[in-house]
């Protein structure tokens, strides 16, 4: 369950495009997107500008079925890429920008309970997924951009939005397409077979996305037949530990900031498998 309201999504959106915006200043769009393999930086912003538009016009419809994606993971090159005097960067920063702000008013006119197709099964088809689901999209792609330029280093995502991106990865690693086998496959369940994130620059105590004692701490308990998580400090079979950005980062398969910032203890291999089958909906 999210601790964030609908509101706060709403503004973390285009608040998130901004900063994005401020790490394209002075860059070339044909450099390479190193944690995006295959795409360059200005084909990763149109991708990301894209994904806003595809979510805005499935809310502003409240579509039931899927809205086409193409233009999302379809991104040529654009002729304009070769630019040299900075026109091209503004531009494609205008026009992302424009998309987070469009989207977000129409995710605050439908409010956070309209009822809407989504990627993911029930309940998590409404406006709400749109709003949740955008900003950790937004969060995660300003991490490529600024790896992309050369600012990973100085790359940080605020405490709450970060625990509340964690919190939606365990979420959707919960699901049966994340847990079920897939033919010839290992199995990701079985008994014993326990994750533990640690977040270790997060207070123990206070207030936050998860409210209690471990909100920088999540258990993910594999060890029966139906998986499920929890905000827990708990021996594991597995753990993982750095500071909270960087664990965000390592989760969703990027580089953490400094080497050796995130570190593993206990069976490296089921969390490695953990981390492929819990973003399944990655690659959707």
């Amino acid at each position: 369950m999210t601790g964030l309201r609908h509101e706060q999504f709403c503004a973390e959106i285009p608040a998130q495009a901004a900063k994005l915006r401020e790490h394209l200043a002075g860059a070339d769009l044909r450099v390479p997107a190193i944690t995006c393999p295959g795409w360059t930086l200005g084909q990763l912003v149109r991708h990301l500008g894209a994904a806003h538009r595809w979510a805005e016009l499935t809310v502003r419809t409240r579509a039931q079925e899927p809205v086409s994606d193409e233009e999302v993971n379809e991104t040529p090159e654009q002729p304009d890429e070769t630019a040299t005097d900075g026109r091209a960067v503004a531009e494609l920063g205008e026009w992302l920008i424009a998309g987070a702000e469009r989207l977000a008013n129409t995710l605050r006119e439908a409010g956070p309970d309209a009822k809407v197709w989504s990627p993911a099964p029930e309940p998590y088809a409404t406006s709400a997924f749109w709003a949740r689901r955008m900003t950790h999209e937004t969060v995660v792609h300003r991490a490529d951009v600024a790896f992309a330029v050369g600012g990973g280093a100085r790359y940080e995502v605020a405490e709450e939005v970060a625990l509340d991106a964690l919190d939606e990865w365990m979420d959707y690693g919960v699901l049966p397409e994340a847990t079920d086998t897939p033919p010839g496959e290992p199995s990701l369940l079985g008994p014993g077979r326990t994750v533990h994130l640690h977040a270790t620059d997060v207070g123990q105590r206070g207030s936050g996305s998860s409210g209690g004692a471990a909100r920088g701490e999540w258990l993910v308990d594999l060890s029966g037949e139906t998986p499920a998580w929890r905000h827990v400090h708990e021996k594991a079979a597995v753990a993982l530990r750095g500071p909270l950005t960087d664990l965000l980062l390592r989760t969703y398969g990027r580089p953490p900031r400094a080497e050796g910032a995130v570190e593993v203890f206990g069976d490296a291999e089921l969390l490695e498998l953990w981390l492929e089958r819990a973003g399944f909906w990655l690659h959707a």
